[in-house]
């Protein structure tokens, strides 16, 4: 017997379910603390446990239940002269919420078990959970209904707890660094500090359109204008893009600005902090993703931008080539190109498309054009060039570091360039943004900047390729109606055996 089918699950209402369950311990340290135990051997230690139970096996009056909490799952052995109400707990559903107390023992079988004398129901599931052995596997299911797919499918919940541990990871390094953790405005007048479209909404008591914001950056920037020298914020932002297994429009970022430091500086500073979540998940600086082995130890390689594209291609690319040969160079290696595309925009694109998903690194992507890096300070030494990083770790971006831009006329002058190039045709140009140019009107110091993209970073520690898997709730499309919703949670029950 394995519970009540889908279609059966049935309850009446309840008065007699508990409010809280107090002395509840969880399933993993009672198995470490009592694993000593031999077969056939009892502890003499009670205890409580709660949770979902997942699987239940009745053989006259015998029942074996598995209970599963957040921290693992411990067998539920109950006997008819033992266990209260036991012809009760044999009608339990798969999924209901459980309390049970007994003593631990090991069962002749060898199975770690709590010998159940007392038990109450604490939450009947009216709905499946899907097969104990198969699992649910339609993705409308598993991201519409994450709840769901946490218990269904196992690795789902730990890959979230490997989140939560990433990002408390990521603050205590960035304090012991002297990084200062603030909040700025996710509604935003003006949208900026990255090349992307908006979600725009209409703020009825203003009586003005105002955006969810793209970037972390301008305000960021304004707060070291204002003396925090070390300034961090891990937020959301949102883009108005497409959704594919590397971009999903409701995204999370670490932004950090230190003062005083430059591209080289940020670049350290990301290698540090991807190291430390790499060990603090795995235990060592090396991971496997996708089947191959990548190696975070420090430091990563650097090399620029032109010498990886001539690297990886054969072909010589340079921005004081004149725009016709380039655009053949790249249109002959199978890059479609726009014609109100620059020198820069050119040479970047052919960078994407056939250089960036062949680097498994991790590298440092040194050195992009002026044109492409609106925000980013001249290089230093070479003409044309902004003083810019890009960490790529398995053919994927993993954040951007820069040497900031700090001279307003100079800023002034690319966001003018931008609109220009908005009106070509160029929707994703930043927009003039007269707030932030008078901030640094005010004197910004020489500042190193990075964004790092924490769900990439997890995608990497939990070796998945698609970023809804490290999203709780992914985007998706809006379910046509509740015709679709009953048709869902029948594929949910259809799924239960």
């Amino acid at each position: 017997m394995t519970g009540a089918e889908p279609e059966d699950l049935q309850h009446s209402p309840r008065s007699d379910i508990a409010y809280a369950v107090p002395g509840t311990e969880h399933a993993a340290d009672v198995v470490s603390r009592c694993s000593y135990l031999d077969q056939g051997e009892e502890s003499g230690e009670v205890v409580t446990v709660a949770g979902r139970l997942m699987l239940l096996r009745v053989q006259g009056k015998l029942a074996f239940g598995q209970l599963r909490d957040w921290t693992g799952r411990i067998q539920l052995f109950a006997l008819a002269p033992v266990t209260d109400a036991f012809d009760d707990f044999c009608r339990l559903n798969l999924g209901d919420w459980i309390a049970a107390t007994g003593e631990v023992v090991r069962t002749k079988r060898g199975e770690l078990s709590v010998k159940v004398a007392g038990w109450s129901l604490l939450a009947p599931a009216l709905h499946g959970f899907g097969d104990k052995w198969r699992g649910v596997h339609d993705p409308d299911v598993r991201y519409r209904q994450r709840e769901v797919d946490m218990w269904a499918n196992e690795g789902v919940r730990d890959r979230f707890l490997v989140r939560s541990l990433v990002v408390s990871t990521i603050r205590d390094l960035m304090g012991a660094r002297g990084f200062v953790e603030v909040e700025t405005p996710v509604l935003q007048p003006l949208y900026g500090g990255a090349n992307a479209k908006p979600f725009v909404t209409h703020y009825n008591s203003m009586h003005a359109d105002f955006y969810l914001r793209i970037s972390l950056e301008l305000y960021l920037k304004r707060l070291v204008v204002g003396g925090i020298e070390r300034v961090y914020e891990i937020g959301r932002v949102f883009r108005n893009e497409g959704i594919s297994p590397k971009y999903n429009p409701e995204f999370t970022m670490l932004e950090a600005y230190q003062a005083y430091g430059d591209y080289t500086d940020m670049a350290e500073l990301v290698e540090y902090i991807t190291l430390g979540a790499v060990e603090a998940v795995h235990g060592r600086p090396r991971i496997t993703f996708q089947g191959r082995e990548v190696d975070f130890t420090r430091p990563w390689r650097k090399a620029t931008l032109l010498e990886l594209v001539e690297e990886t291609t054969g072909v010589e690319l340079d921005l004081s080539m004149a725009p016709a040969e380039l655009r053949k160079r790249a249109e002959g290696l199978g890059v479609a190109v726009e014609d109100f595309w620059d020198e820069g925009a050119l040479v970047t694109e052919v960078y994407e498309k056939t250089t960036e998903p062949n680097l498994w690194g991790p590298v440092h992507v040194m050195d992009y054009p002026v044109s492409v890096s609106p925000l980013t300070r001249r290089h230093r030494t070479k003409e044309g060039f902004v003083e810019r990083i890009t960490p790529i770790v398995a053919g994927r971006e993993l954040g951007e570091c820069y040497s900031e831009l700090v001279d307003p006329d100079d800023q002034r002058a690319r966001f003018v360039a931008q609109a220009e190039a908005a009106a070509r045709g160029y929707d994703e140009a930043m927009v003039l943004d007269e707030d932030f140019l008078r901030a640094l009107e005010r004197g910004m110091p020489p500042t190193g900047g990075i964004g790092l993209g924490v769900d990439r970073l997890v995608m990497l520690l939990t070796d998945v390729s698609h970023i809804r898997e490290v999203l709780l709730f992914p985007a998706l499309r809006p379910e046509a109606g509740r015709e679709a919703e009953r048709e869902s949670e029948g594929e949910i029950a259809s799924e239960n055996p």
